[in-house]
């Protein structure tokens, strides 16, 4: 048996550094994927949003509720799109476009000076309980702190608000956490699956000697893509499928929009993902660059989606990120057909940056895959 050697082990360790050299992207994931999470982790992530769009329907607009209007701009929690009428509301959490609605009803101020407790209404979107928990533990303690000291007969520091808080919490009354992630897992379960699952597809044909068989063929480029899409479409698919059962029957989420529509929505978001996997194949020169490339994509989508923490927590800057990525575009888009009842009207908006994404990738993949083929 030989004994240890210095220079053989100093010629090693050189080898190595010198391999590490060779691959750049190998590098480039060893310093750039920390240097995510700590980004992410340290900036972007914030389990207590603040600044949440919020509608007034103010039907008496007296001083108590030009008040307390201001005091919700001022606590930091929220922020105000202007006043609207009840159908405009509707309309703006129905999108998504608003996390509250607060409405003053006709006759608050003057029930408010007669000590009758009026009702003050504050609509929800409690498609993500995480994102209104803290907004709305505020909403008691402006009550107390701007409203009752101005009235007649008040004491210095009154126990409970002067008006009957009333919060409906649309779309997840009993904020069932399930009712926002199962939904939600099938995106970060198909962008998982079928960005790794393409993304070795073409590598996996290099490293075994196939795909010279394939540059020997006359297919195009685009007939290579699609051709290696479709078998994985119908496997996302049935996951889909998969999940939405486990959804209704194990987690009992509600359904209340259209299943077709829903289809077609997770039709579009496979291929996005799909189309990139291979895109990534054509890039890498091996499996292992390929599952470097999927992590690298995927760890952002699922931090910087809405997912995980509460989109709107997050920093603008953070918020654009998340704002390129299918993911959560199609997470707005499941939770609005399943708890919301959307329709299409509704869902524009986050349909058209998915498809935008899959035009550019597809572009992307063709370029780089054409100079493969060369």
């Amino acid at each position: 048996m030989r004994g240890f050697s210095l220079y053989r082990w100093l010629g090693i360790l050189i080898k190595e550094f010198i391999q590490l050299k060779r691959d750049r992207l190998t590098f480039g994931m060893i310093v750039g994927i920390p240097m995510i999470q700590l980004l992410l982790f340290g900036f972007a992530i914030n389990s207590d949003p603040k600044h949440l769009p919020t509608a007034v329907v103010i039907a008496d607009p007296g001083p108590f509720a030009r008040s307390y209007v201001a005091a919700l701009q001022n606590s930091g929690y929220f922020r105000l799109i202007g006043g609207v009428d009840e159908r405009e509301a509707d309309r703006l959490l129905d999108r998504g476009e608003a996390q509250f609605a607060v409405t003053f009803p006709v006759g608050f101020h003057r029930e408010l000076v007669r000590g009758q407790r009026p009702s003050l209404l504050v609509e929800a979107d409690a498609t993500d309980p995480m994102a209104t928990g803290g907004a709305i533990s505020v909403l008691n303690r402006l009550g107390i702190e701007v409203l009752a000291p101005d009235l007649p007969g008040n004491r210095a520091a009154p126990a409970a608000p002067p008006f009957d808080l009333r919060v409906h919490r649309r779309y997840n009354p009993e904020g069932i956490a399930a009712h926002n992630v199962v939904p939600g897992l099938s995106g970060v379960i198909l962008t998982m699956t079928m960005v790794l699952m393409t993304g070795l597809a073409m590598t996996r044909e290099r490293e075994r000697g196939t795909f010279e068989n394939l540059l020997a063929t006359p297919a195009t480029p685009f007939e290579v893509m699609t051709g290696k899409i479709v078998p994985y479409i119908l496997i996302g698919l049935i996951q889909v499928t998969l999940i939405l059962l486990a959804a209704r029957w194990i987690f009992e989420v509600p359904m209340r929009g259209d299943l077709a529509l829903l289809y077609a929505v997770v039709l579009l978001f496979i291929c996005a993902n799909l189309i990139l996997g291979i895109t990534f194949s054509s890039i890498a020169r091996n499996q292992l660059q390929a599952m470097q490339m999927t992590f690298f994509f995927f760890l952002p989508s699922i931090l910087l989606s809405g997912f995980m923490f509460p989109f709107r927590g997050m920093p603008e800057w953070a918020q654009a990120i998340g704002n390129a990525l299918p993911l959560t575009h199609f997470l707005a888009l499941v939770r609005g057909i399943l708890l919301k009842g959307n329709g299409l009207d509704l869902l524009w908006g986050h349909i058209w940056p998915i498809a935008l994404f899959m035009v550019a990738v597809l572009a992307l993949g063709l370029k780089t895959f054409r100079k493969t083929l060369d």
